[in-house]
């Protein structure tokens, strides 16, 4: 019977057990999205999902509660202003798990953790991505130098592009002059 057994052992002590759920639980807040195994996805989505409740409340009591568990301060800001929102009207289940099938190497079932979105949330962040990417392409646009029509690179910076060098410069002139020593041949000699 499993009386009063609330939570997976992971198989490491607690200090080891708490440190690794931290990690995950900040990394989940940062990436909104993770790869673990199942039993730490189950473990993780217990306690993130109890931070995003406190996060939704906002107070600086709830602040400095999440503030203690998660590891670096900008994810905590990010979870007040820009997680917590999300599910401002929502009761729960602000996480979900896919199974992704088994691990190489020791077939541990694996499975996505992921903050769970709305249709408006990915319209938005699709609409910010493009907007970053065209935004680096222009950046980029401005800044590669443009070659005029009838202007030719220098000789040399043609023969740089062409050809990198690697490791050591080899010395001009002739190789080695004396040949490899070949083994003698040993003979086998039979008995009679």
């Amino acid at each position: 019977m499993r009386h009063r057994r609330d939570h997976r052992k992971l198989s490491r002590t607690a200090a080891h057990r708490r440190a690794l759920l931290r990690n995950l639980v900040t990394a989940l807040f940062q990436y909104e999205r993770i790869e673990t195994t199942v039993a730490k996805a189950k473990e993780a989505r217990r306690l993130g999902e109890r931070l995003i409740t406190f996060a939704k409340r906002g107070d600086l009591a709830a602040r400095r509660h999440v503030a203690r568990f998660v590891t670096r301060p900008e994810v905590t800001q990010k979870l007040f202003t820009t997680i917590a929102p999300w599910y401002a009207e929502r009761a729960g289940g602000y996480t979900r798990i896919l199974r992704i099938g088994r691990r190489l190497g020791d077939a541990g079932e694996t499975a996505y953790l992921e903050l769970v979105k709305s249709a408006q949330q990915k319209e938005q962040e699709r609409k910010e991505r493009e907007a970053a990417e065209a935004a680096k392409a222009g950046k980029e646009a401005k800044a590669a130098p443009k070659a005029g029509k009838g202007t030719k690179p220098a000789k040399g910076e043609v023969e740089a592009e062409e050809k990198p060098r690697r490791g050591r410069k080899r010395e001009e002139g002739p190789g080695p002059t004396t040949p490899a020593k070949k083994k003698p041949r040993r003979s086998v000699t039979t008995g009679s």
